[in-house]
């Protein structure tokens, strides 16, 4: 079974992230979504939350899909869950020179283990989940960069400044 892990801490969940998780499933028989506890960054939504908004979104998806919280090294997460694959999203230059430095050390602790880059499609290049956050923020529409249902969980976070 060919197993494609794609990992990413979000926070939250945009239009381009279920654009790549689509595509990815044409490439492996199950896609695990790495959901990464990274509470340095400061995120907006719980681990938790972020794991029940992305089992939300993928729902309705037809593929084997499994969504779980991790906390240490990707690599050894890819190993846990036996992908084959780790599975990035790029969506322009910047984008490519930190995850090629990753997938350079990546590769170094496990050669058994791939990564496939998938271009953003050029609908969803400028989407970040950053910058949907801050959009939200300063009361502007997001509800084109993300679900309506994630779009009334952004604008309710921000509004009770939770």
């Amino acid at each position: 079974m060919r197993i494609g892990l794609y990992p990413g801490t979000f926070d939250p969940v945009t239009n381009g992230h279920t654009d790549i998780i689509k595509r990815a499933l044409k490439l492996v028989d199950r896609v695990v979504i790495g959901v990464a506890r990274n509470d340095e960054k400061g995120p907006l939504f719980t681990t938790d939350e972020r794991v029940q908004m992305l089992q939300d979104e993928v729902a309705g998806l037809a593929g084997d899909i499994v969504v779980e919280p991790f906390s240490n090294l990707l690599m050894h997460f890819a190993e846990e869950v036996n992908a084959n694959v780790i599975i990035r999203g790029l969506r322009a230059v910047a984008d490519f020179e930190y995850e090629f430095q990753m997938t350079a050390m990546n590769q170094r602790l496990n050669q058994n283990i791939e990564t496939v880059f998938l271009m953003a499609d050029p609908r969803h290049q400028a989407i970040a989940s950053r910058l949907v956050k801050e959009i939200a923020r300063l009361d502007g529409a997001i509800d084109s960069f993300v679900s309506p249902a994630i779009a009334e969980r952004v604008r309710d976070k921000v509004k009770n400044g939770i």
